[in-house]
């Protein structure tokens, strides 16, 4: 038999740590390491190393930490009982995050912060002290989940999460990780989830995959890997590291788009750079540069905007 040629380690330059992050979660790894240290040619120290790593959900698909998943769920179910949810009999425990809800009394709004908790019949938003039951819906009663992104005064991107209830009636809560949230209600009410509410039309999407984003630091700006999604309402790009996306632009805040040479993790030498009403340009990268292009370039193209030489759209002038 052929001998093996040895393993060798790798460097790709166009990988980050939300890449690996990703991977990990949606795959994991399997490591197996023999190791001995020897001194003068006298073996001293052994290791030996069977390690899995990889997200909560792909080991208890797999059968692994379903014990230690099981004893940590009876314990979180304690905790809810500790704060102050009484469960009905039979009633299961799911999840729990800090959040809120909106009430709206006529002309009258107000955020009421407290904690979101997820049951298999519930959900329900509680304040502790006082205590008191905020807002509930029986599973049952809920028609549709939508994340719904919106500017704060500072103008920072929030997502919210809306339902809509039996009767056609609304309502509108916050949740530390609103993402988490809406996967676990889909979960629980398989089709409920709808797509993202940004301004702008209905949400088909144009184009949808692993995109980079130059976040700007003070240190510098850091390219970092992630999901972006383009719907004609606007783009929206979040990093696996991130419980908030960090690019939600509507589709009327998107001004045009260019390729230009310059070095990026996709690989071809070409950046794609977006002028957007509130934030300026964004860089954004891509292994799939041309589709993006195209597709960002269907969005924000106004009918007005000529194409240079190299095919790029031509940014339009800024607003005098």
């Amino acid at each position: 038999m052929a001998e093996r040629p040895p393993v060798k380690p790798t460097r790709d330059p166009r990988v980050t740590l939300d890449d690996l992050v990703e991977v990990l979660l949606n795959k994991g790894a399997v490591l197996h390491l023999d190791l001995i240290i020897s001194v003068a040619d006298i073996p001293l120290i052994g290791v030996s190393l069977r390690a899995a790593i990889a997200g909560m959900e792909t080991m208890l698909e797999h059968g692994m930490m379903r014990q230690w998943d099981e004893h940590t769920r009876a314990w979180v179910e304690g905790s809810a009982a500790r704060e102050g949810l009484d469960l009905r009999e039979g009633e299961r425990h799911v999840a729990q995050m800090h959040g809120g809800h909106l009430l709206e009394e006529g002309v009258y709004t107000a955020w009421r912060p407290g904690t979101v908790f997820l049951t298999d019949r519930r959900l329900v938003v509680l304040r502790r002290d006082p205590r008191e039951i905020m807002w509930q819906s029986d599973l049952s009663a809920i028609r549709e989940v939508r994340p719904e992104t919106e500017r704060s005064a500072g103008g920072a991107p929030r997502t919210r999460v809306r339902l809509t209830l039996d009767g056609g009636t609304t309502a509108l809560l916050s949740a530390a990780d609103p993402r988490a949230l809406c996967d676990l209600l889909d979960r629980a009410l398989p089709g409920v989830l709808g797509g993202e509410l940004l301004p702008g039309a209905a949400q088909q999407v144009l184009a949808e995959g692993h995109l980079w984003y130059q976040e700007p630091r003070r240190e510098g700006p850091l390219w970092r890997g992630g999901t972006g999604k383009l719907t004609p309402g606007g783009l929206v790009w979040k990093s696996p590291l991130d419980a908030r996306p960090a690019l939600a632009l509507p589709a009327d805040d998107l001004l045009g788009v260019r390729q230009t040479s310059g070095h990026s993790p996709g690989g071809d030498g070409t950046v794609l750079e977006l002028r957007t009403h509130s934030l300026g340009e964004v860089r954004l990268a891509a292994t799939d540069t041309a589709h993006w292009y195209e597709k960002l370039r269907e969005l924000t193209d106004r009918g007005d905007e000529p194409a240079d030489a190299a095919g790029a759209t031509a940014l339009p002038a800024p607003a005098r």
